[in-house]
């Protein structure tokens, strides 16, 4: 093969990473020249660069069909990501850009629908913004975990929790290494105290606002776990403390939990999640379930000879692992 036919070969391998806007500045002015001059190469750079057109309406999160994704296998396969997403992130990358999906195509009024969340002794009754809120407050606890400012505004009289380094450690450091927010009393007050807080805090926002918000944690924490692929940084929840590779998974099943509540409450088609993410998420369950339970059973004596998993299946046995 002649030096001219590997040049063209090389130039023709970016297309896929040109048409998606991700070539650097000097390889696509390379192509660019290069497109003058070989029909052929200006084709299907056509091609691709329309495709990633219907991809790119509204930088959405999800991916419309297997179209985006044949996209992105085509690029990977020549050119690997530089910041791989670790096989337990992929779960909350999914589950994210699922629920993206569904907020892009509400309209003025289904914003106004209320979601019924089930919740630790109760219901929860919350609009699709406030669920947001909820899902954003918590997700701060990875956010502070990586080093990422708290999305919560601080306690009045307390300083913000400070930002730490952008690339956590791989392994807990003597003593703790995480920002713990004050208890508030119970085990999950600490939660409802921070989505309170957000809520209020996003009151006077347009609905799409705060999905832009979410949006940006949900990249940041995504890029946050290519930086510490280990997964081993201390996630402190106030009541629990869980590395960051099972914080990761208990999000993503967080996030589909809540997404279909906010899809029924509008009539929206939800699918349950991949076969290989829902994998990762009965594991951790099946993980965590056993000291929750004990947990359980010291708190409440009478319970104490009860087997099995909590009445309702694996939402009530996912909210109690997670206490």
């Amino acid at each position: 093969m002649s030096s001219t036919e590997e040049r063209h070969d090389a130039l023709r391998s970016l297309l896929g990473a040109w048409a998606l806007g991700a070539c650097p500045a000097r390889e696509a002015a390379e192509l660019e020249q290069h497109l003058g001059d070989c029909r052929e190469c200006a084709e299907e750079a056509a091609r691709l660069r329309e495709a990633a057109g219907w991809l790119s309406l509204d930088e959405p999160l999800d991916q419309p069909g297997p179209l985006r994704q044949q996209v992105l296998d085509w690029c990977l396969a020549r050119r690997p990501a530089e910041l791989p997403v670790p096989a337990w992130g992929m779960p909350y990358t999914a589950e994210t850009a699922k629920l993206d999906a569904l907020l892009r195509d509400l309209g003025p009024e289904e914003w106004l629908e209320v979601a019924e969340l089930p919740w630790h002794g109760g219901t929860e009754r919350l609009r699709p913004a406030e669920v947001l809120g909820h899902l954003t407050a918590v997700d701060g606890f990875l956010a502070l975990a990586l080093g990422l400012p708290d999305p919560v505004p601080a306690l009045p009289g307390l300083p913000a929790a400070p930002a730490g380094r952008r690339v956590p450690p791989q392994e807990p450091a003597a003593g703790p290494a995480v920002p713990r927010v004050p208890p508030q009393g119970g085990p999950y007050d600490t939660i409802t105290a921070r989505t309170a807080r957000l809520i209020a805090d996003q009151g006077g926002l347009a609905p799409q606002s705060v999905r832009s918000r979410w949006r940006r944690q949900a990249h940041d924490l995504v890029r946050g776990a290519a930086l510490a692929p280990q997964g081993n940084t201390p996630v402190d929840y106030g009541f629990a403390v869980l590395p960051l590779r099972d914080a990761f998974v208990d999000r993503a099943f967080e996030c589909f939990v809540h997404g279909e509540d906010v899809a029924r409450a509008v009539a929206y088609p939800y699918d349950p999640p991949a076969p290989q993410h829902l994998r990762q998420m009965v594991e951790l369950v099946v993980r965590l379930l056993p000291r929750a339970l004990a947990g359980l059973r010291a708190a409440r004596p009478e319970h104490a000879g009860a087997p099995g998993l909590p009445e309702g299946g694996v939402r009530p046995a996912r909210r109690a692992a997670s206490g």
